[in-house]
C-alpha cells in the first residue's frame, strides 16, 4: 500500500515488520503462561504443544522471556516513535498492554468472549493502518479497507483455535467466543469472515478505483472455499490442520493483495 502511493520507506517498513514480530511472541508466551497458570492448560489439551503444560519451561523462565521480548519491543518502538510520533507512542503501549491481557491481569479479555475483536483491531486494522503510518505520516480510508480482509483471516485463524477447544476451555472457566455462541455459530463465524476479506478487493476496485489488478486475491477463492468446506467436516485434533490451513490462506491472500496493489 505505502508502495503504491508513493511512500514507502525500508526502515521504517522493517521496524513495523519487526514491532509486530514481538507483539505476537509476547501474546504467544502470554497465552502460554497465563493459560497454564489459571489450568486452561491441561493434558486434555488437543492443540499444539504449549511449553508450560508440558513441562518444557519453568514459570521463571517464561517470565524472563517476556520481560526480554518487552525490552526488544521498547527498543524497537523507540526508533518507530521517532518516526511516526505520538500517535505511535499511544498504539505501541496499547498494543504491548493488549498482547499481555489478552489472557493475563484482572480482566482477561480472552476469557470473556472479546478475544475475536481484540485480535481483529490489533493484528488486522492497527497493525496495517500503523505500518503505512510510520512511512507515509497520515492514513486515509483506503488503509482501513486493506486492513479489513488482514484482520479478518487473523481472526479466523483464532475461531479455528477456539472451535476446537471448546468443550475444554469451558470446564477451565475460559468464556471464549466460541464457547458462548457454540461450535455451529463458530463455524458461520469463520465462513463470514471469509465473505467480509473476499469483498474488501470489490470495495477497492469499485470504490477507491484503484484497478482490476486488486482482484488478485480473488485468485485464492478456490483455497478459501476448501478451507470453508474441511471447518464443517473437521472436529478434534483435525482442526490443527484447518489452523495452519488458515494460516497459509491469510498469507497467500496476503501476497496477492500486495502485488495487486503494486500493480
Amino acid at each position: 500500500m505505502a508502495w503504491s502511493d508513493g511512500h514507502f520507506a525500508l526502515l521504517p517498513a522493517l521496524a513495523a515488520a519487526a514491532g509486530a514480530l514481538l507483539l505476537q511472541i509476547l501474546s504467544n508466551f502470554a497465552n502460554d503462561y497465563f493459560d497454564f497458570a489459571k489450568g486452561a492448560d491441561t493434558s486434555e489439551r488437543l492443540g499444539p504443544t504449549r511449553v508450560m503444560a508440558a513441562g518444557l519451561l519453568s514459570p521463571q523462565a517464561m517470565r524472563k522471556g517476556m520481560a526480554a521480548v518487552v525490552v526488544l519491543a521498547l527498543l524497537d518502538g523507540i526508533y518507530l516513535v521517532q518516526v511516526g510520533g505520538w500517535p505511535i507512542l499511544a498504539v505501541g503501549l496499547a498494543s504491548l498492554v493488549a498482547a499481555v491481557l489478552y489472557t493475563g491481569g484482572p480482566f482477561p479479555f480472552g476469557y470473556y468472549g472479546l478475544g475475536d475483536l481484540f485480535v481483529f483491531v490489533f493484528f488486522g486494522l492497527v497493525a496495517v493502518a500503523g505500518t503505512y503510518f510510520v512511512q507515509a505520516g497520515a492514513l486515509s480510508g483506503v488503509v482501513l479497507v486493506v486492513a479489513v480482509p488482514v484482520g479478518a483471516l487473523i481472526t479466523a485463524i483464532l475461531v479455528v483455535n477456539n472451535l476446537r477447544d471448546i468443550a475444554t476451555d469451558a470446564r477451565a472457566g475460559k468464556r471464549t467466543l466460541a464457547v458462548l455462541i457454540g461450535a455451529r455459530n463458530s463455524r458461520l463465524q469463520y465462513v463470514l469472515l471469509l465473505v467480509l476479506a473476499y469483498a474488501a478487493p470489490f470495495s477497492l476496485w469499485l470504490g477507491f478505483e484503484r484497478g482490476p489488478a486488486v482482484l488478485l486475491p480473488l485468485l485464492s477463492l478456490p483455497l478459501a472455499f476448501n478451507r470453508a468446506r474441511m471447518l464443517y467436516s473437521a472436529t478434534g485434533t483435525a482442526l490443527n490442520a484447518q489452523l495452519a490451513a488458515t494460516a497459509q490462506l491469510s498469507l497467500i491472500y496476503g501476497l496477492l493483495m500486495s502485488l495487486g496493489l503494486i500493480l
